[in-house]
């Protein structure tokens, strides 16, 4: 790590043992009380956000605004994942936003940056990335189809997405939307990307959907679009730009997600650690069984695997681009997730019941983690990819 990467990861740390990890219990006893079906934003959040502003530790996940690299930066997503749910909004740094805000930052117009960016990295809005489709199967972002036809000096809209993540949250301003120009054009040129203010009329948000019987602050949900008109400069980049534009936002996006889940395994060990050290059965402590040290030790092992693997693919990314890293990007978005599960269930395992119950952080991490083995295209779809680059090298051997 740089220096400036360990600077900044101290001061991350800091952060979070000062006031993030002492904040949950405020966080989710507001969420609590108003019920998982609200989706109020707790005032504590806004508390932290100031803080973190003060501190410097504000948009740290762009490069040309936060000023580190991919892998500096990889270091302090893990630190907020110790907190998934409460440390990346804290900083400014949460999924869907952070994509977004690459997008328009990368392809946006200087009025789409106006209105829609500098807001959103101010941290005045939320925003939400409408990709997936309920009706056919989205892994394949060929098969997308929600039209998005030109008309006079408008683009109108129809289509029906759903796992929309963020557009529970009231402060989610604006969608991406994704969505076919030419259906009849070559199949990586038919998509496009368009700016769908919430309230435009058309707009119907279905229901929220919950994961595992959860509901997130921010929540996932299905939405209708019905004859959505909205200026044609709401469209970003050009028509056709549509699939290009989602593998440059997804690229630097899995390495945060990645990494953050590193840092929820870290917890998850810690928390099984400090179990197995406390607990006694059999007229032994559990740490002294042999099947708990086995978990243990294959935990440490796999997150220090995985670790490596994105940190290379971070640094590939700052040297080469995503399209440098196609293959490592893919690989990293199987491994950690699944690495993740796997530590989060030795955890929740060497807890008993209490590792099910809401009095740990270990069910909920768990439904996050397995969540992310779909968010962002299926193990499958990355594990094809993988395979596809692999096979490559060796024909042309």
């Amino acid at each position: 790590m740089s220096p400036k990467g360990r600077e900044y990861v101290d001061r991350m740390w800091a952060f979070m043992t000062e006031h993030v990890l002492p904040a949950e219990v405020d966080y989710h006893a507001f969420r609590a009380a108003r019920g998982h079906d609200d989706h109020e934003l707790p005032p504590v959040v806004e508390d932290l956000k100031r803080i973190a502003q003060e501190r410097g530790l504000w948009n740290l996940f762009l490069p040309d605004v936060g000023g580190l690299t991919n892998l500096e930066y990889a270091g302090v997503a893990e630190v907020t994942g110790w907190s998934p749910r409460l440390a990346p909004e804290t900083i400014n740094c949460q999924a869907p936003d952070t994509g977004n805000m690459e997008v328009l930052h990368m392809f946006g117009t200087p009025e789409q940056k106006q209105e829609w960016l500098e807001p959103l990295l101010a941290g005045t809005i939320r925003s939400a990335f409408a990709m997936t489709e309920p009706d056919v199967a989205s892994s394949d972002a060929r098969n997308i189809a929600t039209s998005i036809t030109r008309d006079g000096d408008s683009y109108v809209v129809d289509g029906h997405k759903w796992w929309i993540s963020g557009t529970a949250d009231p402060r989610c301003a604006i969608f991406i939307v994704m969505g076919k120009t030419d259906p009849d054009g070559p199949p990586h040129r038919q998509q496009s990307m368009i700016l769908v203010p919430r309230e435009t009329s058309g707009v119907e948000i279905v229901r929220h959907l919950p994961t595992f019987g959860y509901q997130d602050q921010h929540g996932h949900s299905e939405i209708r679009f019905t004859g959505v008109r909205v200026p044609a400069a709401n469209l970003i980049a050009r028509e056709g730009d549509g699939f290009m534009i989602a593998q440059a936002r997804l690229g630097p996006g899995r390495i945060h997600h990645c990494m953050r889940l590193i840092g929820m395994a870290e917890r998850a060990l810690q928390l099984m650690a400090k179990r197995a050290l406390s607990r006694t059965a059999f007229g032994r402590p559990l740490a002294e069984q042999g099947v708990v040290r086995e978990q243990i030790a294959l935990s440490r092992i796999e997150i220090e695997q995985a670790r490596l693997l994105v940190l290379k693919t971070a640094d590939l990314i700052d040297r080469y681009g995503a399209k440098g890293a196609r293959s490592e990007i893919a690989a990293i978005k199987v491994i950690a997730p699944r690495m993740a599960c796997a530590v989060i269930d030795r955890a929740i395992q060497v807890h008993g019941a209490a590792g099910i119950s809401d009095d740990l952080p270990l069910a909920e991490f768990y439904v996050w983690a397995r969540a992310l083995r779909l968010a962002d295209g299926p193990d499958e779809v990355h594990l094809r990819s993988v395979a596809r680059e692999e096979l490559g090298r060796h024909r042309s051997g």
